[in-house]
């Protein structure tokens, strides 16, 4: 049986492929795809700054601690935008991610396999006020990369604003309504001059 450092390193040494994700949201720069390290940082990080336009009050450093986490499961899961045809067979991929936080976690020691877990699925579940503006900034920073890029995979993916609304606007202003509300005129104002074929 490993020892205790060992195990943690083995799981720290397993998280590094999550570098190796590609995404189908762009550097800001739109210079290439950003890996699923690089979003998890960045979302910890927008969370941490924009953390009093929560809905609720809540608890910021269980929410950068979500985030941070919140998809080592792509290691094994793979990335799914939100846009694709994949990411509407919500029940594959669930699955998918189900077996990929079991052997991820399981690689620490049961104590923080547990715990790690435990805010793993609080996340997915976006029932906790933490959680909710968890999920709700882990949308934003696509929104911001699109912005950035003339709206590079929402031409990609030939989203619609009433299809952006409502698998993201309505996830975002669950829990950060007044960040929604701020984006919400250069979305449209980027929509009206853009027609996504």
């Amino acid at each position: 049986m490993p020892s205790r450092i060992d195990a943690q390193l083995a799981f720290l040494t397993e998280a590094d492929k999550l570098k190796s994700v590609l995404r189908a949201t762009t550097l800001c720069d739109g210079s290439r795809p950003e890996n699923t390290g690089e979003h998890s940082w960045h979302v910890a990080l927008y969370a941490l700054v924009m953390a009093e336009h929560a809905k609720r009050p809540l608890q910021i450093d269980r929410v950068i601690r979500m985030l941070l986490i919140h998809d080592l499961v792509e290691i094994d899961a793979g990335d799914v935008p939100v846009h694709s045809a994949k990411a509407q067979d919500t029940a594959a991929q669930a699955a998918k991610e189900q077996a990929a936080a079991d052997r991820i976690f399981g690689l620490l020691p049961p104590d923080q396999a547990a715990t790690f877990r435990a805010l793993w699925d609080e996340f997915e579940a976006a029932e906790t006020d933490d959680a909710i503006f968890a999920k709700s900034i882990d949308r934003v920073q696509p929104v911001i990369s699109n912005l950035e890029t003339g709206g590079r995979s929402w031409v990609d993916y030939n989203v619609t604003l009433t299809q952006l609304e409502n698998r993201v606007g309505a996830k975002v202003s669950k829990g950060a309504p007044a960040i929604w509300s701020a984006l919400s005129t250069r979305i449209s104002a980027w929509f009206a001059q853009h027609v996504v074929k």
